[in-house]
């Protein structure tokens, strides 16, 4: 399950268990590809929150076209 903050430029994704993670953060991933297509100037990053918790968001300091993970 993911949460939309900021206008499509951040989701939030929540997940109970390792086996929705991959589906869940792609499915964040793929919405963010549309939007970033619209503004070429931002990649997409991924940072772990917490346990169970992501954002994905545009961010200027990542390159169009490539998706970078981080912890928090």
């Amino acid at each position: 399950m993911f949460h939309n903050t900021h206008a499509h430029r951040s989701l939030t994704v929540h997940v109970d268990s390792a086996r929705e993670l991959d589906s869940a953060l792609s499915s964040a991933i793929g919405t963010l590809q549309q939007h970033a297509v619209a503004n070429p100037c931002c990649g997409i990053l991924v940072t772990r929150e917490a346990a169970g918790e992501y954002r994905v968001a545009l961010d200027e300091s990542v390159p169009f076209g490539i998706t970078q993970q981080r912890c928090a």
